[in-house]
């Protein structure tokens, strides 16, 4: 049975802060919501975590510390544990562990990813209180996965820490921007509608064509067509209906004809749905193979004819996380590494959301993000660490990162490339006529414009011309005159551009403005007239301009300034100057102006100010109005005057005019000249605040890797100082110990050796550095050359016991080693010489020792053969005698059968006896000691002795003079001892005229008992009494001398002491004693507590 995997997973992120979030959170969830949760927390890589405990006093759930492939269960809360990574795979967590030095500065973004990779929808992700935009990447994929988004709302009492929630609400992609108190009702409210079935629960009513769906859909296509200008009549219908029932579970309406109401209610809602709809799954090098057409058709442009000494400049507005800029520099990195002299790159990434600013300065990226690049490229350009991905230095140089608008910011120039993907499409109409004109002024003659799959320069097909129109690559136009910044007025808001080719006017549509234009010059004018913009460009002709207006020679221009014929310029530029100075309608009467024929006619010039109607901008109306001259006109030039007079001040006017004229365009060329200038002034400003930018955001990261490194300091001078510590130890053993050691490199050269090597080798301290070949030793070791190098070769040690050329010369254990670096690669030798001088001396008194004791074993092996023998020979004459007789008839056999027979069985039981003496010498049993009577232990052994001494002739008699008998004993072992020597005492005896056996106990110093077995025998001779313990000693003449040396081990086992001495009474004394009670328990003889008998 497959386990269930549809449940939600919920994965919460946090850090500063967020403890008490999370127990808020935790606090108010259900004990069974029907989901599970993941805790993301940035812990300390080198403390213990008691988050566990913590969440689990205020959660109703279980709640555990997450283990490698633990297959997640419903209802259950699992916690990361620290100096790890936590990822998801096919249902099961999975644990990367991480080094403590280079720990993961996202695990949110880590786990988001790869849970929105394995959950799709039903994964669901959280952002609590914590600094830092951790997470922002991890919602972007999860919002990208059709999931669920939410981050902590302040509400008066948090969060604590709000950079990671407030990064997460600003990238536009959280769901639910909530307090914590309320996420876990709307958690259950999620779950609840992602469970209960709708009109929309299955994907086959998602995408029928019939009935209400259908309707409801072509309404949705024309809401977001009316509000985005978007037709997504031609997405997947799958697709776009998911997306729609998503957006139906978060606003919680249940009908689709409910949320067509609301999108024609909440236009915030189209816009939510339609910034749905455009996510796609955020990779580097999305549509591959239009970053293959940029590789292959537009990048090498880029290089061309450039040396050291130039410069490549790419522009990247509406960069977001980053993904897209480092996907062109690792494409121009590719380009460059294959160039023999390769120009300088730069890369300016610019967008207006700082918290994805700094995830992209970081240029660290979750795996789960990174599937878009080869193995390969992973390789060359990227760091792994953790579970994350860090673009190499390489890479990340060629980038600036700066906050920019396109819409209120001027606009960088001199570029080479612009990459605008996926940003228009998120514009109106009305906007995206203001920026591709910014990216054409940005570009330079023939720059590059890279725009996404679904974008395009649209109208303004005038300022590019398609270089792949499939991948939606462009080249900018040389337009053959100056191209002029876009106007931004007030606020730095861009002034629409006109329509270059189709006449449409800001103000609308042609046919509205013609519309509107004719109805007011209807109403009290019927001449000649344009509409301009406050730059002057022409927006709109009316009939009859030609009089007045002619195409200027060169390249095609716009400006009624230029297009004005001889006469009109100075007067037309001050009347409409005056209309936008004043608001207000401005008149010029009696311009002369030069026809066609030659001849000049008088008009007036009148400028008009016209609102805008949808924008609110200013366009001016200006009409020529033909003029007949007048009577005063004409009385001038009669023939009163002197004609003479009159040619020559017309004359004198039409040459100060001319001259005026010069001078005016003259200050025109001057003040374009510096309007060009001054705009390259605010593009490099533009770039110095971008480059300034990114100095500041370094400066910061300087800052705080000058706080790592003061910290990485201060932990490397303690180590420094414990480094200090462990080589003036090292220095000490070196000097202390009398082991000679001598460390060597891979070519024999000494590094470093033990004062105790100067024994061996002569050897000073300033031989450091030399070869050990070349010094002199005082060892018999010929093959020490040829050792050291097969170790070296083989990586195995040797040990070869020399010792020196000296008479009586010291021995040593020669132990040569590998020495491994911190890689464990071998990296030299290490020659120890071991002073085993006495060992070998000991090991040479062993040799000696055994081969004694093989002699001993030799002489006991002899005489035990003899003992031996000896009976059963006389059991085997005994037992011949009464085979014989037992052959003779009964009536004459004699009766002496039964003796012979006796005979033998005495001589079999004594050979016996002899087997039993030497088994008890071999095996020595640990004794079994409990607090026992001696006194009674010889009373036992006296009672068993007593027929032997009886059937002896021997009289026996017991002392019992010690006060206190009571000692920690093997009862067995001593009464063994007891018997044997009363045995020995009797057997001594049996030659004497006088036996008696005496036993007496007495008490001694030392809380001893001693016993004394006494007989009046010949006594111990003297040249035996020394070694007569000894095993195989004896002074009988039957016996194999083991008795007495059992006895002694016996003794000794309790801690006593035995010995022999001479009876003044005849005979001998064998004494020996035993710890009494008192004295047993201090001594700690026993481990175990003794029995009493």
């Amino acid at each position: 049975m497959n386990p269930d995997i549809s449940f939600p997973v919920v994965g919460v992120g946090a850090s500063a802060g967020g403890i008490q979030a999370l127990e808020s959170l935790f606090r108010a969830m259900p004990a069974n919501p029907g989901m599970s949760f993941v805790v993301i927390m940035h812990l300390a890589p080198d403390r213990k975590s008691l988050l566990t405990d913590i969440l689990g006093h205020h959660a109703k759930m279980s709640v555990e510390v997450a283990r490698d492939g633990q297959r997640l269960e419903k209802d259950k809360i699992y916690v990361i544990p620290p100096a790890t990574v936590l990822t998801i795979a096919s249902g099961r967590l999975r644990l990367i562990a991480t080094d403590p030095a280079h720990h993961e500065r996202s695990p949110i973004d880590v786990f988001f990813s790869a849970l929105a990779r394995d959950r799709g929808e039903t994964a669901i992700g959280v952002v609590l209180s914590g600094s830092g935009s951790d997470g922002v990447l991890g919602i972007k994929a999860i919002k990208e996965h059709g999931g669920v988004t939410m981050a902590q709302a302040s509400d008066g009492s948090g969060p604590g820490f709000a950079g990671m929630p407030g990064s997460a609400i600003a990238s536009g992609l959280v769901d639910f921007a909530i307090p914590v108190d309320a996420m876990a009702e709307k958690l259950v409210e999620i779950i609840r509608d992602l469970d209960e079935p709708d009109d929309l629960a299955s994907d086959r009513r998602m995408n029928d064509d019939s009935g209400v769906v259908l309707e409801a859909r072509q309404a949705i296509y024309s809401i977001l067509r009316d509000s985005a200008g978007h037709d997504f009549s031609g997405y997947k219908t799958k697709t776009f209906m998911r997306r729609v029932r998503r957006r139906m579970h978060i606003q919680q309406c249940e009908q689709i004809a409910d949320y067509v109401e609301r999108l024609r209610e909440a236009p915030e809602e189209a816009t939510a749905l339609f910034r749905d709809l455009l996510i796609n799954v955020t990779s580097f090098f999305r549509d591959s193979d239009a970053f293959d057409a940029l590789r292959e058709s537009a990048v090498p442009r880029l290089f061309e004819g450039k040396g050291a000494a130039d410069t490549v400049r790419v522009w990247v507005p509406g960069c977001s996380t980053g993904e897209e800029v480092y996907s062109i520099a690792i494409t121009l990195r590719e380009h460059m590494d294959g160039l023999r002299v390769a120009p300088r790159v730069t890369i300016f990434a610019t967008d207006i959301d700082d918290a994805a600013l700094t995830i992209a300065r970081a240029a660290r990226y979750p795996l789960a993000l990174m599937d878009g690049v080869s193995d390969q490229r992973r390789k060359r350009f990227f760091t792994a660490e953790s579970g994350s991905y860090v673009v190499v230095k390489a890479v990340r140089d060629l980038c600036v990162f700066s906050p920019h608008s396109i819409l209120r910011d001027p606009p960088f120039s001199h570029m080479d490339l612009v990459s605008c993907r996926n940003l228009l499409i998120y514009l109106g109409a009305d906007v995206q006529r203001e920026v591709i004109p910014i990216f054409h002024y940005s570009l330079r003659a023939s720059g590059i414009l890279f725009l996404g799959m679904s974008e395009s320069v649209g109208q303004f097909s005038d300022l590019f011309t398609p270089i792949d129109k499939k991948h939606c690559l462009f080249e900018a136009r040389d337009p053959g005159r100056r191209v002029r910044m876009p106007h931004f007025t007030a606020g730095l808001r861009a002034v629409s551009y006109p329509a270059p080719v189709s006449g449409k006017t800001n103000a609308g549509s042609a046919s509205q403005l013609r519309r509107s234009v004719e109805a007011r010059v209807a109403e009290g004018f019927a001449p000649p007239h344009v509409v301009v913009t406050e730059d002057g460009d022409i927006v709109h002709f009316s009939a009859r301009t030609g009089k007045y207006l002619e195409a200027a020679p060169g390249a095609p221009d716009r400006q009624i300034f230029a297009m004005a014929r001889k006469g009109l310029r100075l007067d037309l530029r001050s009347v409409l100057r005056e209309a936008i100075e004043t608001r207000r309608t401005a008149t010029r009467q009696n311009v002369k102006v030069e026809a066609d024929n030659d001849h000049t006619e008088l008009v007036s010039l009148t400028a008009e100010p016209l609102l805008d109607r949808e924008g609110g901008k200013a366009l001016f109306l200006i009409l020529f109005q033909a003029r007949e001259p007048s009577t005063a006109d004409m009385m001038s030039t009669s023939p009163t005057e002197p004609a003479g007079d009159a040619m020559r001040l017309e004359g004198e006017l039409f040459e100060t005019r001319e001259r005026l004229q010069a001078t005016i365009e003259e200050y025109e060329t001057a003040l374009e000249e510096l309007k060009s200038a001054n705009e390259e002034l605010i593009s490099m400003n533009e770039e110095t605040q971008s480059t300034n930018e990114e100095l500041e955001s370094s400066k910061e990261e300087l800052q705080s890797l000058n706080e790592e490194m003061r910290t990485v300091n201060h932990e490397l001078e303690s180590k420094i100082d414990d480094l200090d510590r462990a080589n003036s130890d090292l220095r000490n053993v070196f000097a202390s110990t009398r082991i000679a050691t001598i460390f060597m490199d891979r070519n024999l050269v000494i590094r470093t050796f033990t004062p105790a090597a100067s024994q061996i080798f002569n050897i000073i301290p300033s031989d450091a550095g030399r070869p050990l070949t070349d010094l002199a030793a005082k060892l018999d070791y010929p093959e020490l050359t040829a050792d050291l190098l097969e170790v070296l070769e083989s990586g195995t040690s040797i040990e070869r016991r020399v010792h020196k050329n000296d008479v009586d010369a010291p021995y040593y254990l020669a132990r040569l080693t590998t020495y491994r670096g911190g890689s464990q690669q071998i990296d030299g030798v290490v020659a120890t010489f071991i002073d085993v001088t006495t060992t070998t001396r000991s090991e040479e008194k062993v040799q000696k020792l055994q081969a004694d004791r093989l002699i001993s074993m030799k002489e006991m092996g002899t005489g035990l053969a003899h003992e031996i023998n000896q009976p059963l020979s006389a059991a085997a004459t005994y037992l011949h005698a009464a085979q014989r007789s037992l052959k003779i008839p009964s009536e004459r056999r004699p009766a002496s059968i039964e003796s012979i027979l006796g005979s033998a069985v005495e001589q079999v039981m004594w050979a016996a006896q002899v087997v039993d003496h030497l088994r008890e010498f071999v095996s020595r049993d640990e004794p079994k000691k409990t607090f026992s009577s001696v006194h009674k232990l010889i009373e036992e052994a006296y009672e068993l002795t007593l027929p032997t001494a009886k059937q002896s002739g021997v009289r026996g008699t017991i002392r019992l003079n010690a006060k206190d008998d009571r000692a920690l004993v093997d009862k067995v072992q001593i009464k063994q001892v007891l018997i044997n020597l009363m045995r020995n005492a009797i057997d001594a005896m049996s030659a004497s005229d006088k036996r008696e056996l005496t036993i007496s106990t007495s008490s001694v110093a030392g809380e001893m008992i001693r016993i004394d077995v006494a007989d009046t025998g010949p006594g111990v001779p003297d040249e035996i009494k020394a070694k007569l313990f000894e095993p195989f000693v004896t002074t009988k003449a039957r016996g194999i001398g083991v008795g007495l040396s059992i006895s002694r081990n016996i003794v000794e086992a309790h801690y006593g002491k035995i010995w022999a001495e001479a009876n003044p009474e005849g005979g001998a004394i064998f004494s020996f004693t035993l710890p009494l009670e008192k004295s047993a328990v201090g001594s700690g003889d026993e481990a175990r507590s003794p029995t009493q008998p």
